[in-house]
């Protein structure tokens, strides 16, 4: 069958279902293609489920700092609320049927299968049963395909029963240790998270510190938290073989062998490229991004948002996108996409928060910087926080300009402290300008004045 429509968006993730809900409600004639669930990701395997165990274990950990603070508490985890409320809240039991009704309800036209080009403009859906129906769009192919958990090719790995990110949060109790390999933000937020519940946790990571896409001082911080709280961390750690049996896990990291009951694979994310098509409009299926013009397109009529993009796996990025592709394919005048501060945090406790570039980026960058920083824990706010107030804020200034192009905010609600961070760098805000804020008192915030002072 072959069928003309408006605007064809392949994958559903949190900002295809955007585009596709809000060009319905436009009034266009709009087919959403999804193989898997509805919302993509982040609400079923990502940000949301994973937030609840976050702030479950941040509970635990908050009253275990009771006797530092107040009095005596116990504490007794239990993983079973968190599964029941990942579940219930969250997921739907993994069922997507309230998204697909709530766009149906705005007048989309929901294919479940496989999407894939086969011409300009042109893409061809295969349904589970095998099904073939292929539409034309008179304005425009949205691709949004997302990410797959990437598996590196360990001897032993891919024939053992691993967990990604995926299966971690859909478990019902909390397994009794635990084997993290990698240590970036998914893993370290399993990891500690896991850790609460009374898991004994190994993070393994192959650089030479957790979070090494962020500052050093930020990664350095949070493996010292995390072994104040009895979690293993081994970085610049070179695994060599996976094996599993009836017993549970071994892993050969460096010559010694790592054992667990199980083990969660967090090493990054791969982009679904190779299945869509790309070639019928003159792109390469094998790059490892796809790279969109200011106004998303990467070929006439045909546009593409999200993580493929390789401007970060979060949804921010992908709803910030999304919403420049509605805005051109209906012919609305906006701003382009730019990329100089999309901000980004990982929940662990602290909370890492960071903005724009890292120090090393702006020096490949070829900028003249100024560095200031300061240590929450001698701010007013973390003197007073007392347990659990370990943090820091470090800002990078381009000297020349006068503005902050970077910024990292680790400690309590550190993403919240992030924001301010963020409006300076992506509105070039003059340093002077933020030095002279007033700042309330006393807030984890006033530690950005002290770091303002030391700049230089």
């Amino acid at each position: 069958m072959s069928e003309t429509v408006d605007v064809v968006v392949v994958g559903m993730g949190p900002g295809g279902e955007a585009v596709a809900e809000q060009l319905a409600e436009a009034g266009l004639a709009v087919v959403g293609v999804e193989a898997h669930l509805v919302g993509g990701e982040c609400p079923y395997y990502g940000c949301v489920p994973s937030k609840m165990m976050v702030r479950a274990a941040d509970a635990l950990a908050e009253a275990r700092r009771v006797a530092e603070l107040a009095g005596t508490a116990s504490v007794t985890p239990d993983f079973a609320p968190v599964a029941a409320r990942i579940r219930a809240e969250a997921t739907d039991s993994w069922d997507d049927k309230v998204a697909v009704d709530r766009f149906v309800g705005k007048g989309g036209r929901f294919v479940r299968g496989h999407g894939r080009l086969t011409g300009p403009r042109t893409v061809a859906v295969e349904a589970p049963s095998g099904e073939r129906t292929e539409f034309t769009a008179r304005r425009a192919v949205v691709l949004n395909p997302g990410t797959d958990p990437a598996i590196p090719p360990i001897p032993g790995l891919a024939d053992s029963p691993y967990w990604t990110n995926r299966e971690a949060v859909a478990v019902e109790q909390a397994p009794e240790s635990l084997i993290v390999i990698g240590g970036g933000t998914v893993g370290l937020e399993l990891a500690q998270a896991f850790a609460r519940f009374d898991t004994r946790v190994t993070v393994v990571e192959a650089a030479e510190r957790l979070l090494p896409m962020e500052e050093p001082e930020s990664g350095d911080l949070v493996a010292e938290v995390l072994r104040d709280e009895n979690v293993t961390v081994r970085t610049g750690a070179r695994i060599t073989a996976v094996r599993h049996d009836d017993a549970g896990f071994t892993v050969d990291v460096d010559g010694h062998q790592v054992t667990a009951q199980q083990v969660v694979v967090a090493t990054g994310r791969r982009p679904k490229l190779a299945d869509l098509g790309l070639d019928v409009v003159g792109l390469d299926p094998t790059a490892r991004f796809l790279d969109p013009d200011e106004r998303m397109r990467i070929a006439d009529g045909v546009y593409a948002i999200g993580d493929v993009t390789g401007h970060g796996a979060f949804t921010h990025v992908s709803m910030y996108q999304a919403n420049i592709a509605i805005r051109h394919i209906l012919g609305q005048d906006g701003p382009p996409a730019r990329y100089h501060a999309v901000p980004r945090v990982t929940f662990t406790d602290p909370e890492v928060g960071a903005v724009g570039l890292t120090e090393a980026q702006a020096r490949q960058q070829g900028l003249t910087i100024r560095i200031g920083t300061a240590a929450v824990p001698s701010s007013a706010r973390g003197w007073i926080h007392k347990a659990g107030n370990q943090g820091l804020i470090k800002l990078i200034e381009d000297a020349a300009r006068g503005v902050l192009v970077g910024a990292t905010s680790v400690g309590p609600h550190g993403g919240e402290v992030l924001s301010m961070l963020a409006l300076a760098v992506h509105a070039g805000v003059p340093t002077d300008q933020v030095r002279q804020m007033i700042y309330a008192y006393p807030t984890f915030h006033r530690a950005v004045e002290d770091a303002l002072a030391t700049l230089g």
